[in-house]
């Protein structure tokens, strides 16, 4: 029987911008809730929409999109957020908090600073950029108020020591019986579906000239679909050329997404970096759908062999990929992916935070 009755969950980025920390955030809320647990979670606002959560949901101060790890992030930098995030924690008074990206500015700050709470910390980030080595040895005497850490894969560990932790290696979890909630859609041709952010590091490039120059000498066209938003939509659209077997969706939702994700003939990941765990490759495996991902690591670890793999950023390669993931679209290989994604559940997933959270209440407590 646990110790723990009420946990709060923080994300440093805000829940009301789409994104895969965001996402597991949300999810473990649901599943916690699911176990009849009291659950806040802490996140930058301001609060723009519905979440899809009965947690509690607090909103701090305002998110600003700054450059982060190839990317952008929305987070919170403002001290006074810092010090609304404190507060929060020490009038909630949770059993333990769950940070997620602990590190991440700035709102976890004054919390692992002042240690009120049992902490426990994941890690989903990967790469040694310089922000983390000029900070390191700051960070590091931060990381000594951590009661238990965990990272979401070996990439993520390997940044993690660099604070001097030895995290446990769990992994992303999947609320994996959602995406099976929509029937399948036949498509009149191969129909190909990217879901993500468009940025340069997620590659979408190298799969427009893809399709695009496997369409010019195909006696079957391909149709891509591009779901997703962000600073190279307009690059990305011109590209594209005005072809009519592309087509570019904007942002969508998550029911959305999980129903492209559902209809899909095959899912894209093309990243080229950046990725330290693959959630998106096992969300479109749970979905039953064929997946072609680039070769790197945080994809290779995710997809466990069940996903064809083309070299980052190298278009030949990606329309061999594409034509072979279409041609092996058979049932036991579909339901062998999908139940590879089961393996990575988020009901599994939590049983064992639910273990690590009773563990940093004893850990806090010998500490008295």
């Amino acid at each position: 029987m646990s110790s723990v009755h009420h946990v709060a969950l923080l994300s440093p980025y805000s829940l009301y911008v789409p994104g895969g920390v965001q996402e597991q955030v949300l999810a473990m809320s649901r599943e916690l809730i699911r176990r009849d647990y009291s659950v806040t979670v802490l996140s930058p606002g301001p609060a723009a929409r519905h979440l899809d959560t009965e947690a509690t949901v607090v909103a701090l101060g305002r998110a600003r999109s700054v450059p982060a790890n190839g990317s952008r992030a929305p987070l919170a930098l403002a001290a006074k957020d810092q010090r609304a995030a404190l507060r929060e924690v020490v009038t909630r008074n949770p059993d333990v908090v769950h940070l997620h990206e602990p590190f991440a500015p700035r709102l976890a700050g004054a919390i692992v600073t002042e240690h009120v709470r049992p902490l426990v910390a994941t890690f989903h980030r990967s790469g040694l950029g310089l922000d983390v080595r000029l900070a390191g040895p700051w960070l590091r005497r931060r990381a000594r108020h951590l009661d238990v850490t965990t990272a979401v894969s070996a990439s993520a560990a390997e940044l993690a020591a660099h604070y001097g932790l030895h995290p446990e290696v769990l992994f992303n979890g999947l609320e994996t019986e959602r995406f099976r909630e929509f029937p399948r859609v036949r498509h009149e041709r191969p129909t190909l579906v990217f879901v993500g952010r468009l940025e340069l590091r997620k590659g979408v490039d190298t799969i427009i000239d893809a399709v695009l120059e496997h369409n010019r000498v195909a006696r079957a066209g391909w149709r891509l679909v591009i779901a997703g938003d962000g600073p190279e939509r307009e690059s990305l659209v011109r590209r594209a050329g005005g072809s009519k077997d592309i087509e570019f969706l904007g942002r969508v939702d998550d029911e959305t997404k999980r129903r492209w994700w559902r209809s899909a003939d095959v899912a894209l990941a093309p990243s080229r970096f950046g990725e330290s765990f693959g959630l998106v490759i096992l969300e479109a495996m749970a979905a039953e759908t064929r997946v072609v991902a680039s070769d790197i690591s945080g994809y290779r670890e995710a997809s466990g062999g069940h996903a064809v793999l083309a070299r980052a950023g190298d278009v030949p390669s990606w329309i061999t990929a594409i034509s072979h993931a279409l041609a092996t679209r058979d049932g036991l290989t579909l339901d062998a992916a999908r139940r590879h994604a089961e393996g990575w559940s988020m009901s599994r997933l939590v049983d064992r935070y639910v273990e690590l959270y009773d563990e940093a209440l004893r850990r806090r407590a010998a500490l008295r």
